[in-house]
This record gives structure tokens, C-alpha cells and sequence, in this order.
């Protein structure tokens, strides 16, 4: 599954050279190209391959959602057991592929590929990258060395079940973590950028950043909900207790005046603490009794990115998926 956006000079050789690997193993297969909303000939040159080519399914948005977007669209639309994503600007390496199918065939559930020797800007590109990865393996206790390489293979039952949104795709195996996956790193080969300009920049850091701190709340709350409840409670039952004692020591102890103002305060952070704690019981019960229908909503949210904005190559195309 490709992701493409303003790739047409791309487009047409990376195809040649998937489709020249993954012909060498005799196995069936498919290539899903999402164009993501190109302003080129990008969607024109997918579907002259989808036509050409039984193996091929050009798939369009109306406009640019995004790389995480088109992630998900091909994820949620592919047919195969196994499916292996890769960015559309040659860079990855089509050889790689049965590599990755062999770590898969060996148990794992997920395969992250490791540019070691990356062909890339030192400055705008990996110098970021070195330490967004170092952030990541501190946060989410993953020690992956390279979390934004696309070129990845996941059984399709792991990764179908992964709601994706924002830039959620370079933390795919952190989110897979909950399920408790077999997950491996291997290194792959990666290439200067021949055609047309990269999409990614030092604009995006604030956004990686921002989702890793949705990632670490997702991955620890969902497994104890309510400890994170108690803990955001605590400082607001503490204020609540040492004001109301603080009122009362004043009216009982020094014979002073009874101050509503700080009382009342004390009684709502009370009442919060409180709330929290319910709240945060109420989840726990949810997620040990419940029967996945949260995951079900997040899933149908996380789709809603896309939902109404995909076009096929043709009606029978539409009907064929």
C-alpha cells in the first residue's frame, strides 16, 4: 500500500520495481496507490497503471487529508493477510519486500524497517528524526531506531484494528502495543530523492509532539483507567481537604470569623476530586466489562478522516471493493 502525493514523476518506476520483486515469488498480490488529493498527474498516472495492470487499485481523495489519512484508507481497504506500506517517492526500496515477508512468516506480527544509512538533509531532516525517535523510545518504552521509516508489514488483523488520525502513522507499532504484538526491526536500504520535493520539514515537529503525548496517554490509560483518574483527583482533594480544615480551624480554634469564600472553593475542588474518581470507576468497569465497542467508535472516527471523500477508478472498480 503506497501513499502518494505529487509523486507523477514516481509513480510509474516504483510500481516497475514492486511489481518486478514481488512477481519473483509467485505470490498473489496487490497494490493499493492513494492519492492523496495531488494537484498533478499523480491519480492520472495510478489509474493508467490500475488499467493496465489487474494488480493494481488507484484510489483518490478529493483533497489532501494527509499521509496518516491515506494510510488508513489503504489499511481499511486492502484485501491481503499481510500488507507492507512504503512511501511513493522511491526512496524506500521495493527489494526490501520479502525480507520483511520472511520476518512475518518467522511470527512476527509487525516488521519496522531501520534506515540505517539515510540518503536525507542532516539539518531539516535527520537530525529531527534522531530526536523525535529518542522521545518516542523514552515514552512509549519502545526502543524502535526509526519510527518515521514507511516501509513497515503488518498482519492485516493487527493493524486493521489500529484507529489512525493527525500523524498517528509513524506511531503505529507504539498503538500496536496494546495488543501485545510480535514486532522486529530490520534494516533496509534507502535512496536520495531523484524526482519532485519532500513533503516533510521541521512544521511537522509540533505536530509529532503533540501526538506523542496522546500516545502515552492512550497506552497508559487504557490499561488501568482508573489510576489515572485517582491521580489527576488527588491534588484536587488535597486543596479541598486543607481549605475546609483550614475554615473550621479558624472558627473553632482561633475564634475567627467563618470564611465562606475559601470553604466554597474547598467544597468544589471536593466535588471535582470526587467526580474524577467516579469518572475513572466508570471507566474501569467499561473497559473490563465492556465488548469493544469503544474501540468500534474510535475506529469509526478515525475512518470519518476519509469517509465520503475516496474516488474509485471506475464504477466496477467501486463495486469490485
Amino acid at each position: 500500500m503506497v501513499p502518494v502525493y505529487n509523486e507523477e514523476q514516481n509513480i510509474v518506476p516504483l510500481f516497475e520495481a514492486i511489481h518486478e520483486t514481488i512477481s519473483a515469488l509467485d505470490l498473489r498480490y496487490e497494490v493499493l496507490l492513494v492519492d492523496d488529493g495531488s494537484t498533478d498527474s499523480t491519480f492520472q498516472n495510478a489509474a493508467d497503471l490500475a488499467r493496465r495492470y489487474p494488480e493494481v487499485r488507484a484510489i483518490r481523495f478529493r483533497r489532501n487529508y494527509g499521509q496518516t489519512a491515506a494510510m488508513a484508507a489503504g489499511i481499511d481497504l486492502a484485501k491481503g493477510e499481510v500488507l507492507v506500506t512504503m512511501d511513493g517517492d522511491l526512496q524506500n526500496d521495493p527489494a526490501d519486500i520479502p525480507r520483511f515477508l520472511e520476518e512475518i512468516e518467522n511470527g512476527n506480527d509487525i516488521v519496522v524497517g531501520w534506515r540505517y544509512d539515510r540518503k536525507d538533509k542532516l539539518i531539516s531532516r535527520k537530525v529531527p528524526s534522531r530526536i523525535a525517535n529518542w522521545l518516542i523510545g523514552k515514552v512509549t518504552g519502545l526502543p524502535i531506531r526509526d519510527n518515521g521509516c514507511s516501509l513497515k508489514a503488518f498482519r492485516a488483523n493487527v493493524i486493521k484494528q489500529i484507529p489512525l488520525y493527525s500523524e498517528m502513522h509513524r506511531f503505529i507499532p507504539a498503538m500496536a502495543s496494546l495488543a501485545g504484538p510480535r514486532l522486529t526491526e530490520i534494516k533496509v536500504n534507502h535512496h536520495a530523492r531523484q524526482f519532485g520535493e519532500s513533503k516533510y520539514g521541521l512544521s511537522r515537529v509540533y505536530k509529532v509532539l503533540l501526538d506523542l503525548l496522546t500516545i502515552k496517554t492512550i497506552v497508559g490509560f487504557a490499561a488501568r483507567p482508573s489510576t489515572w483518574f485517582i491521580l489527576i483527583a488527588v491534588p484536587a482533594l488535597v486543596l479541598s481537604m486543607l481549605m475546609l480544615t483550614g475554615s473550621f480551624y479558624d472558627v473553632i480554634v482561633l475564634d475567627r470569623s467563618f470564611s465562606t469564600p475559601v470553604a466554597g472553593v474547598g467544597v468544589l475542588f471536593g466535588a471535582l476530586g470526587l467526580f474524577l474518581v467516579m469518572a475513572g470507576m466508570f471507566a474501569e468497569l467499561v473497559y473490563k466489562t465492556g465488548d469493544n465497542r469503544v474501540e468500534k467508535l474510535s475506529m469509526l472516527t478515525a475512518r470519518s478522516l476519509y469517509s465520503g471523500e475516496v474516488s474509485y477508478l471506475d464504477e466496477s472498480e467501486k463495486k469490485r471493493v
